[in-house]
This record gives structure tokens, C-alpha cells and sequence, in this order.
């Protein structure tokens, strides 16, 4: 069975036990989270409107915390002497799926 959740504005296909990295989330090591909204989950038949996930929760535990890879920009302003260097990392958190609970009678 997987699921398709939506996380820090991007979709993630996962299964249970699946380790899965989504933008950092503001828990700490260890805790469960829900992995919320959920838009589809497929097994023997696909459940996708609204009214079929009502009750489903993907239930999760919070593995660690990584650094994404080093973004360098720079900005320039020409004939004005202003250059600009800047860079980011993105910070993410590695979750470990734990289980996809449908409610009863589905």
C-alpha cells in the first residue's frame, strides 16, 4: 500500500517504513507526526476524492535533521559598483513512515 501526501509544498509518494526527506518540520527527534493532507492511496483500489480519505492518516516518526546542498547566487548592479554574494542551505527533516491507516469499512 502507499500513499501521496503533500509536505512543504511538494508531493511525496510513500509506503510504510519507507524513509522519506521533507522540509524541516518543527518537531523534535523521535516525535510521531501526521502526514497531512493525503490525496491518494492505492492498494487493491485507489481511493483519491475527498469523501474516500476522510479518516486516513499517515502516521510518522522524525529520523533527523539534514543540511541540503550549498546554493551560492550573487547579484550585480551594473555601473553602480554593487555586487552582492549570497547562499543558502535548505534545512530538511528525515521521516520514517510508519504506518497508512484507513478507517474501518474501507
Amino acid at each position: 500500500m502507499y500513499a501521496v501526501v503533500r509536505t512543504g509544498g511538494k508531493q511525496e509518494r510513500v509506503a510504510e517504513g519507507q524513509h522519506v526527506r521533507v522540509e524541516r518540520l518543527d518537531a523534535p527527534q523521535g516525535a510521531q507526526v501526521e502526514l497531512a493532507p493525503v490525496l491518494v492511496v492505492a492498494d487493491d483500489r485507489v481511493l483519491a476524492t475527498p469523501d474516500q480519505l476522510a479518516g486516513v492518516v499517515v502516521s510518522a516518526t522524525v529520523v533527523g535533521e539534514e543540511l541540503g546542498p550549498k546554493i551560492r547566487g550573487f547579484t550585480y548592479g551594473p555601473k553602480t559598483r554593487h555586487r552582492r554574494r549570497w547562499g543558502h542551505r535548505q534545512r530538511y527533516s528525515t521521516v520514517q513512515v510508519t504506518s497508512i491507516s484507513l478507517p474501518k469499512g474501507r
